[in-house]
């Protein structure tokens, strides 16, 4: 058996800045509530190699690993698996991008496997990532959306002054 995971949401912004907001890696730690620090280890075109450092966790625990991500702006979709697996025997991550007629349809999906010696497994693992990605997708929304209104007003403050 192996986990799977397939979520989206939709961003009432323009794609333009859903992508480049949920692109830069960097920014992670203010975009996701989950993560501590984000480290870019080598930039390749379009291939980004980062390490995620999460928050302690209930019990104390910090966790962190090593992912590669390869986007296609002109397809509008992300690649991504996990270098330093940790409990997965593997994990990756495909983001597509879609506009629609609210906006930008953001989606995830996860496929993944956990070790045998992993704290849980998959079936435990995907409910795991279901919830948390409901959480973490609402937050990016908020946020991006308020990107995008900011915009809107300096661009009608601009209009006005000019």
């Amino acid at each position: 058996m192996a986990g799977h995971t397939d979520n989206a949401i939709v961003i009432n912004a323009p794609m333009a800045l859903v992508w480049d907001m949920t692109n830069d890696v960097a920014s992670w730690p203010s975009l996701f509530s989950e993560y501590a620090a984000a480290e870019i280890l080598k930039r390749d075109g379009d291939t980004v190699t980062f390490r995620l450092t999460m928050h302690p966790d209930e019990d104390g625990q910090v966790w962190s690993w090593v992912s590669e991500r390869t986007a296609d702006p002109v397809g509008r979709e992300v690649n991504a698996h996990r270098i330093e697996t940790g409990p997965f025997e593997h994990m990756n991550i495909h983001w597509e991008y879609r506009e629609v007629a609210d906006g930008v349809r953001m989606r995830w999906v996860q496929d993944f496997h956990m070790k045998p010696q992993a704290p849980v497994d998959d079936a435990a693992m995907t409910e795991h990532l279901n919830r948390n990605t409901a959480i973490q997708m609402d937050r990016i929304k908020r946020l991006v959306e308020e990107a995008a209104a900011g915009h809107v007003a300096a661009a009608t403050t601009r209009q006005a002054e000019g």
